[in-house]
């Protein structure tokens, strides 16, 4: 019997051999039931089984065999089977075993009836792991992107919900403030202060990063203004949280434009703190703000080691939060690597680029330019 068929004919001893397999797994929920564990094994085969004995080029074997196989209306099973299998509580290691024992139950059932000797049945064998591996590959595909939209969902969700309490937390403290007469008194509710507002600030950092994740990027909100005052406040904020740094700041005139003068804020705010962090603390940061033309172009210039070549291709992505570069950050921001990650992307929504050099001689310039409408 060829073995397409086979699987249609025996298909509920296949099914019970996944389902056998699927029962062992131990996942951190509730016990899966006869119909959450049988899943969509059966679209699943049968979709294999019709994979199998549709015709097949040579070209349509090699693509199929590095996992370049064309995408079917029959692969939604695979996909749901992965996206089921995520929400139970299955890891991807488990989801792949259970392939791997599916393989192995249809070819030992088959081939306990006996071998024919006929030339059809190697040819079946491959067929039949280039269908398998063909759902392999988009379950796994799918567990990713379904493990991925979780992760963006609880961001988000965990930023949004964190809002009340700090809010909470941050209102209570000021009462205090202005209730407590002592030193100490006083000194603990600013302590309290300061890291309930460091708190909210890394709250903000994570919604923002939510928000590029679900693809809407970073709202901005322009307003005609002179980027120079913007620029001029959060100089003199940084000089007061960080009074052991040298902080110099050229001024060049009025940067008048269009812009979102809070996002701009956060990017003079994580570039410049950014550059407190890595800088070399005995030698001054050196802060401009210029109108080139019809762009605002702001940099600022540290000295110290030079940022490694290996964080450089990954320095504004999020993920570069787990280089050697990032991990050094101490601003609120950056203690979540996404200080330089969310001021790319405030330049990016503004029209506006980032540009780094960064050498043992010169020093590390981030300059961003940013047009002014």
């Amino acid at each position: 019997m060829r073995l397409a068929d086979f699987i249609r004919k025996d298909m509920d001893r296949i099914i019970e051999a996944w389902v056998d397999f699927a029962r062992t797994v131990d996942v951190p929920q509730a016990p899966l039931g006869q119909v959450e564990l049988r899943d969509h094994a059966e679209g699943i085969l049968r979709t294999v089984a019709l994979d199998m004995q549709s015709p097949q080029t040579s070209r349509q074997q090699q693509d199929k065999s590095r996992g370049l196989g064309p995408a079917t209306a029959q692969d939604a099973f695979s996909k749901t089977h992965a996206v089921m299998r995520h929400i139970s509580g299955f890891s991807l290691d488990q989801m792949v075993s259970e392939y791997r024992a599916l393989r192995s139950s249809v070819l030992r059932l088959w081939l306990a009836q006996g071998h024919a000797g006929e030339a059809h049945e190697l040819d079946d064998m491959v067929r039949f792991n280039e269908a398998i591996d063909q759902a392999l590959i988009e379950s796994i595909s799918a567990y990713e992107q379904s493990v991925e939209v979780t992760r963006k969902m609880v961001l988000g969700v965990l930023g949004h919900d964190l809002r009340t309490p700090l809010g909470a937390a941050l209102l209570g403290a000021q009462m205090l403030r202005r209730k407590t007469s002592t030193d100490r008194g006083m000194k603990i509710t600013d302590q309290i202060i300061s890291s309930v507002e460091r708190a909210n600030q890394m709250v903000e950092s994570l919604l923002d990063l939510a928000r590029v994740n679900f693809g809407g990027g970073i709202p901005i909100q322009r307003e005609a203004g002179d980027l120079k005052a913007v620029c001029a406040a959060l100089v003199a904020e940084l000089r007061s949280r960080y009074p052991q740094s040298q902080i110099v700041h050229h001024e060049a005139g009025e940067v008048v434009g269009d812009f979102d003068p809070v996002r701009m804020g956060q990017v003079f705010s994580n570039l410049i703190g950014n550059a407190v962090q890595h800088g070399d603390p005995r030698k001054a940061i050196t802060v401009s703000l210029e109108r080139v033309d019809s762009s605002a172009q702001f940099s600022v210039h540290n000295h110290g080691e030079p940022i490694p070549t290996d964080a450089m291709s990954h320095l504004f992505s999020p993920q570069g939060r787990y280089s050697r570069y990032a991990s050094g950050q101490q601003d609120a921001s950056g203690g979540l690597g996404l200080g330089l990650f969310i001021a790319n992307e405030i330049v990016t929504a503004h029209g506006g680029t980032i540009e780094v050099r960064s050498t043992r001689e010169s020093g590390t310039v981030f300059q961003a330019s940013i047009p002014l409408g």
